[in-house]
């Protein structure tokens, strides 16, 4: 999934030239960097290893490099900690550990493309909750956005073609959604006080624990294995190196950059660019793994993603300047 913080939004145009650039080396980095984990993760698991064992091994290394950063940025006020122990602990259960649990799992079933796409419906999904929850009606161009999505995800399932498309990793895909649903909507409430290093470190920690107990009571299976893990073109290569890649790449580098973008380019401008996380991960798919999805899936997804940025555009929101977290 994209960076886990969102910052308050800043207006793009008023960032100078320089710290513009950088914000958008760092979004690509970002962008890049997530979208590898698919791939990554597929190699892993096709050796023997469970999605519980990668997902938690995953968020166990992010959180190694994540926590001491999210510490100094909290500067002593603990008392934050205290006071949004709830919400951090919502995060770390359905925006870390479900999300990506969620998403391994729809991988061991279906392409690395079609599942990301499905879980990048989340934007349509924080619209509607908005709508239920909170009486925000979107307007006609959210609509449309929304039904420009729901189109692409038909393509992308290829349900009139009849492809064979596992209900299985569709479902997990879906559960990735309201993953990443949860993390847009935790994310964007800036009344907590917690800095954005310090609400993605508390997730992390939270999400490996709770991964960790699901594992020590045997809900969910941790099994792992130290055979070499195979990619496209029979290449092999040693299992702790792509493990190694899913924690500080796809997920420590991932997250901290996505940060760094979101500070300078504001959360808007960065949710844009951050969509390259779905060309990248089809890219890392067809390198890593030698799969791409079928023409009319290839179509699906780009409805998909016109959808999701029309309802980006849809958005009624008020700009406000707001104070930055650090």
């Amino acid at each position: 999934m994209t960076a886990m913080t969102h910052d308050a939004p800043r207006a793009a145009a008023a960032a100078p030239g320089s710290r513009l650039r950088s914000g958008l080396g760092f979004a690509v980095v970002s962008a890049l960097s997530f979208g590898a984990s698919g791939g990554l993760g597929r190699g892993l698991l096709d050796t023997g290893w469970s999605p519980g064992a990668a997902t938690i091994s995953r968020v166990a290394i992010a959180a190694v490099v994540v926590v001491p950063l999210g510490l100094i940025a909290l500067r002593g006020r603990w008392s934050l900690l205290r006071r949004n122990a709830g919400l951090i602990t919502l995060y770390g259960v359905l925006a870390v550990a479900g999300a990506q649990f969620c998403y391994f799992s729809a991988v061991t079933s279906m392409q690395v493309g079609p599942a990301l796409l499905i879980e990048y419906t989340a934007p349509a999904a924080v619209v509607l909750w908005l709508w239920l929850r909170h009486g925000q009606r979107p307007g006609p161009v959210t609509l449309a956005g929304a039904g420009l999505a729901a189109l692409g995800l038909v393509l992308l399932l290829d349900l009139v073609g009849g492809a064979g498309v596992s209900p299985v990793g569709v479902a997990w895909a879906l559960g990735a959604m309201v993953g990443a649903a949860t993390y847009f909507v935790v994310s964007a409430d800036e009344s907590t006080g917690l800095p954005p290093l310090t609400l993605a470190a508390g997730g992390l920690v939270v999400g490996g624990v709770v991964l960790g107990l699901l594992g020590i009571a045997g809900l969910l299976p941790l099994e792992a294995s130290t055979a070499p893990a195979v990619y496209s073109g029979g290449r092999e290569v040693p299992w702790w190196l792509p493990l190694l890649g899913l924690g500080l790449v796809t997920a420590g580098l991932a997250y901290t950059t996505g940060i760094a973008a979101t500070r300078r380019l504001g959360s808007r401008l960065a949710s844009f660019v951050a969509l390259l996380e779905v060309i990248a991960a089809i890219g890392f798919a067809w390198l890593l793994l030698g799969e791409l999805p079928r023409t009319v899936q290839l179509l699906g997804g780009v409805l998909i993603l016109a959808g999701v940025v029309v309802v980006k555009l849809g958005e009624r929101s008020v700009a406000r300047p707001e104070p930055v977290l650090v």
